[in-house]
């Protein structure tokens, strides 16, 4: 592998952007299996999914086809900001004093401040094709809400946020922007859905998590026929707008003659890192020889251990049971994760594409506490200037980690992580963590494990 000098931000011209995603299906020998009918635990039928989705979007998440075109006018609203660039983290490598080469690909540069764009402005534009006037959705963190309110914003929808109710209170300036692109938010769990009324019962001082918002965006979604779900990750078709970040990466690191020993993202439904890792992913089950020994890291909270934790099996996208069954790892669709500044990471479950790829061994999972994550996100801060989001802070925790091994083991490795997003409305955290109030918040193991053994003991396949 050549490891020659490189430059600090590693360019693709407007012309350079690629012109198609990447169908991780397609080159699976073993097929994820299909969703399943929440009522009768059956593959569902395009008919049931077409009351919250459009036509165009089901297609894509069942598509056996390797490349799917990008429509040239989401190439035009994808040029306001792509290509963004690969970063070569010289400040990082320099406070670590380590051999190892670091990158990161930075995706906070879109207007919405993270990669929930590439998506956002896709499935606006499907369902604006379909003449559908609205989309509602949920967000945790806030990041999938604004992409998604200014998206609407562009392609002149409606838009309706329901956002998990820490994070609502957490994070008001990013409620703020959602009302600037013209969305109406509401803190999840809410009074305005029977989903929303019957956990504010049962729940009546839940924090809210990503399964509750679900649950209440999509009842919003089958009860008007003029709105539909829009879901900023978990799903093939999500992930597949996102891997226009890994193509350009890997013609990024062509350009440098360079190929990464080690591929790092953040995880929580999976869309960022999936759109990342799966084109370099393609090149291992291609048996490219570059990628013979290439790691696939998958970076979790330990508040919040889907992969590394959860069970394989199928489980409900949400809380109340509304949505499809997906086969994917999971904590149960019922367990609320504890509250940390990472919202966007709070998911009880994972991208079915991603669990696949951990079940073949390709991507290894690991997880971090909220202080060692805080930590490395103000290395980072300091040594390269830029604030990260909590989310993405993971990702930086296992490039610092890796990029130690290789100075331990005296190797000159390259490691490339997805810098999936800025933390410029996170800084009421990153007071905490500087003023040592931000607490590592555990899980509690008796009431996990009451979770996984439902989910070990449910069979919902006949």
């Amino acid at each position: 592998m050549k490891t020659k000098q490189s430059p600090n931000r590693i360019l693709l011209t407007e012309r350079e952007i690629p012109k198609k995603w990447y169908n991780l299906t397609a080159d699976l020998e073993d097929k994820p299996r299909p969703p399943l009918d929440p009522q009768t635990h059956q593959p569902i039928s395009p008919d049931k999914l077409s009351v919250i989705f459009p036509q165009n979007l089901i297609e894509q998440e069942v598509a056996s086809q390797r490349y799917i075109k990008i429509p040239e006018e989401l190439l035009k609203a994808y040029a306001k900001w792509r290509p963004t660039p690969l970063v070569r983290a010289r400040g990082l490598e320099e406070l670590l004093e380590t051999p190892a080469h670091i990158y990161f690909k930075n995706e906070s540069v879109s207007p919405a401040g993270s990669h929930k764009l590439n998506t956002a402005l896709a499935q606006a534009y499907y369902n604006k094709l379909e003449g559908v006037k609205r989309l509602v959705t949920e967000t945790g963190a806030g990041q999938w809400g604004s992409a998604l309110a200014m998206a609407c914003r562009t392609f002149e929808l409606g838009c309706k946020v329901f956002m998990v109710k820490s994070s609502y209170n957490q994070k008001p300036y990013r409620r703020a922007m959602m009302h600037m692109w013209g969305a109406e938010v509401s803190a999840s769990p809410s009074e305005e859905t029977n989903a929303g009324r019957a956990l504010n019962e049962q729940h009546p001082d839940s924090p809210g998590s990503l399964g509750m918002a679900i649950s209440e965006a999509v009842e919003v979604a089958a009860s008007d026929s003029e709105t539909k779900y829009s879901l900023g990750s978990v799903l093939n078709h999500v992930l597949l707008h996102q891997t226009i970040i890994g193509e350009e990466a890997v013609k990024q690191m062509d350009k440098i003659e360079e190929f990464p020993d080690t591929i790092i993202g953040c995880v929580g439904g999976g869309s960022n890192f999936g759109g990342f890792a799966f084109p370099f992913v393609r090149e291992i089950l291609e048996q490219r020889p570059r990628a013979k020994k290439m790691r696939v890291i998958a970076v979790e909270p330990s508040a919040c251990p889907t992969l590394t934790k959860g069970v394989f099996t199928y489980d409900f996208g949400d809380t109340a049971g509304l949505t499809p069954l997906l086969p994917m790892h999971s904590l149960g669709h019922d367990y609320v994760p504890p509250a940390i500044h990472a919202g966007g990471l709070r998911y009880h479950g994972v991208a079915p594409l991603i669990s696949a790829l951990v079940n073949l061994g390709i991507i290894q999972p690991v997880a971090y506490t909220q202080n060692e994550v805080f930590d490395a996100a103000l290395k980072f801060a300091r040594s390269e200037g830029i604030v990260p989001a909590p989310e993405s802070s993971h990702a930086i925790r296992a490039a610092i980690d890796e990029a130690l091994r290789a100075k331990s083991d005296g190797k000159k490795e390259v490691i490339v992580f997805n810098l999936s997003g800025h933390g410029y409305f996170d800084m009421s955290a990153y007071d905490d963590y500087l003023e040592g109030r931000l607490a590592d918040s555990t899980v509690d193991e008796d009431d996990l494990q009451k979770y996984l053994n439902q989910l070990r003991h449910q069979s919902f396949e006949s």
